[in-house]
């Protein structure tokens, strides 16, 4: 290939990869004629913070059924359809199968025969509430480092369980016809209802209504899941659900004109009148905009990252990359491998611009959460990965940053199904200061950790096929990063001591989180002595960086499976499996470490040389 072809081709597959990756970033929902684009943009408090429905409507799902999308009818919907059934008609959505169960334990429980198959209907578990209640509430006395695997997973069931019905009594008591008639009921009465505040009422009637719209917005106030109703309050927002501001209008308020609002939008929608509620939708948008604009502005951008999915788009170019550098091994090396470092760059703007817009819409930095962690591991990994490639251009580092940018998004991927990922802090992670130091500096020394695992796996991978070659170069870049691993998982565990003394009053408390981050510093100092001193090999360096991938590891999630310590904010059960798994597979890779230099490919050789003598 001519030297022009070199960058042409490179900017060839780049450009198609970037136009791929632009392709439906814009919230579109061309199947349905509602406004949906305006629904799913409307602000609502949930979960501490505001947020659009659309990231209610995702999460929701995606606690419940572990999926965005629901399979009904022979078709998928939206995440974003199936809410607007919950919350205005959802007897509708009693017959879906989105209930994930993969609890054998569980199932017996209800007497459901353990199948292939996972989801079940709001209607096929109905019969089994009380019993599911029962032992949910039996489980929740438990500490959860006690918790087995059926007390976990029922509980987790309750909780889906609970969440769907308060979906469904938000706006309105789930099985309501005229929400539009019972909101003029109110206000008919309210003129009576006033005048008889300073004695007791005598009419049956203004009693009778007067009670249930009462126990009505009692109710709807108890069950609320979200609140779309912003009000005024000094200088601050107030966010109301639609129980409160009718208990509002009943003790004498102003009528919430957003009330009115989503009663015709629930009227319309059971009626399929879609006029009628685009309108009073439209409507609905225009009062809360006027009331709380800086929150309209601010979740538009929430709106636009979900539907942009960057880091799902980035994780496909990293995977792309990755294939695209080990087939420059095999053929047009150079043209291959540049065509990589490209993608693997258009993969990291890509990264980027997800990660700078999580911390615009949470006004915080890059890591406050196990979620986004991985997300700035893999970040931070793919950075040093480029620069190191920069630097030896073998194709190596380039491997490395593509496979721990597609694994860390992975692991990201699969922690979002935990709920939302831009939760409000807890109170002791509640400082910028400390989050863009403390917790950077220590991410920083994983992502460089694991950086120089996977330049390890390489080094194993390559001396295994081959006697000789550039075994020098790969030790001499593990050993880079495991110096810059070093340093900032040096730096990142004395500021830990600085924050946890102001927060607990103690520099030092040999913490599970504290001990492993002791750890990673010791292990790497260790490394670091052994090569310093030439006490052991290259292949020695290469496997003790392996290993500190199982420090790093069970640093990172083990503490959250402990379930102990002042650094555990959730317990963990589920990833213990996978945990093990991977500290059991990089042991494998420490012991291939020391197969014979060129075993796998003379052991390849004589397979093809006896399979050719068998043929002729």
């Amino acid at each position: 290939m001519s030297r022009r072809s070199s960058v042409a081709l490179p900017a060839v597959i780049t450009a198609v990869a970037a136009a791929a990756a632009l392709w439906g970033i814009q919230p579109a929902f061309p199947d349905s004629a509602y406004d949906l684009e305006t629904f799913v943009s409307l602000p609502v408090l949930n979960g501490g913070r505001v947020k659009p429905v659309d990231s209610v409507a995702r999460n929701a799902l995606l606690l419940i059924s572990g999926r965005q999308s629901v399979r009904a009818n022979g078709g998928t919907e939206s995440a974003e359809a199936w809410f607007l059934d919950m919350v205005f008609a959802p007897s509708k959505c009693d017959d879906q199968p989105i209930f994930e169960i993969d609890n054998p334990d569980v199932l017996g429980l209800m007497g459901i025969e353990q199948t292939n198959r996972r989801r079940f209907s709001e209607r096929e578990l109905e019969p089994h509430f009380r019993e599911i209640e029962q032992q949910a509430r039996r489980s929740d006395q438990m500490k959860p480092s006690d918790r087995g695997r059926f007390e976990s997973a029922i509980n987790n069931l309750y909780n889906k369980i609970e969440l769907y019905q308060k979906l469904q009594n938000t706006i309105e008591p789930a099985g309501t016809e005229h929400a539009v008639h019972e909101v003029d009921t109110l206000e008919a009465r309210m003129p009576a209802l006033m005048n008889h505040a300073e004695s007791m009422p005598t009419d049956k009637a203004l009693l009778h209504d007067a009670s249930m719209l009462l126990e009505k917005y009692q109710f709807l106030s108890r069950a609320a899941a979200f609140f779309p109703l912003p009000r005024k309050a000094g200088v601050e927002v107030q966010w109301l659900s639609p129980g409160q501001a009718g208990l509002v209008r009943m003790s004498g308020g102003e009528l919430h004109p957003g009330l009115n609002s989503l009663a015709a939008m629930g009227d319309a929608y059971r009626k399929s009148d879609i006029t009628a509620f685009n309108a009073a939708l439209r409507g609905l948008a225009d009062d809360v905009r006027e009331i709380a604009p800086h929150a309209c502005e601010r979740v538009q951008r929430e709106v636009l990252f979900n539907f942009a999915e960057p880091f799902y788009r980035a994780m496909l170019i990293y995977l792309a990359a990755f294939l695209l550098v080990v087939s420059s091994w095999l053929a047009w090396p150079q043209h291959l491998r540049r065509s990589a470092v490209w993608l693997i760059g258009l993969a990291f703007v890509i990264h980027t611009a997800g990660l700078v817009t999580r911390m615009a819409i949470q006004g915080r930095p890059p890591v406050t959460n196990l979620y986004s962690s991985a997300i700035f591991v893999g970040w931070t990994a793919v950075l040093l990965g480029l620069i190191v490639e920069r630097v030896y251009k073998n194709g190596v580092a380039a491997v490395a940053a593509s496979l721990i940018g597609f694994s860390t998004l992975i692991i990201a991927h699969h922690l979002a199904a935990e709920g939302d990922t831009l939760e409000m802090m807890r109170a002791v992670l509640d400082s910028n200061f400390w989050l863009a130091t403390h917790v950077v500096a220590i991410t920083i020394g994983y992502s460089s950790t694991f950086l120089s695992w996977f330049l390890g796996i390489v080094y194993v991978a390559r001396r295994l096929w081959r006697s000789g070659g550039e075994r020098l170069p790969l030790e001499r870049m593990v050993y880079g990063v495991v110096c810059f691993s070093t340093f900032f998982s040096f730096v990142g565990t004395i500021l830990g001591g600085i924050w946890a003394d102001q927060s607990w009053g103690r520099f030092w408390g040999w913490d599970p989180k504290e001990n492993g981050a002791l750890m990673i510093v010791l292990w790497n100092a260790f490394i670091l002595h052994a090569r310093w001193g030439r006490a052991v090999s290259q292949r020695a360096v290469i496997a003790m960086a392996v290993f500190g991938n199982i420090v790093t590891a069970l640093s990172w999630f083990g503490v959250n499976m402990l379930g102990i310590g002042l650094h555990s904010y959730g317990f963990m059960d589920k990833a213990f499996f996978w945990l093990l798994l991977f500290c059991a597979s990089q042991l494998v890779v420490i012991g291939l470490a020391y197969v014979p230099a060129g075993a796998a490919g003379r052991l390849a050789g004589e397979t093809f040389r006896r399979q050719d003598r068998s043929n002729q």
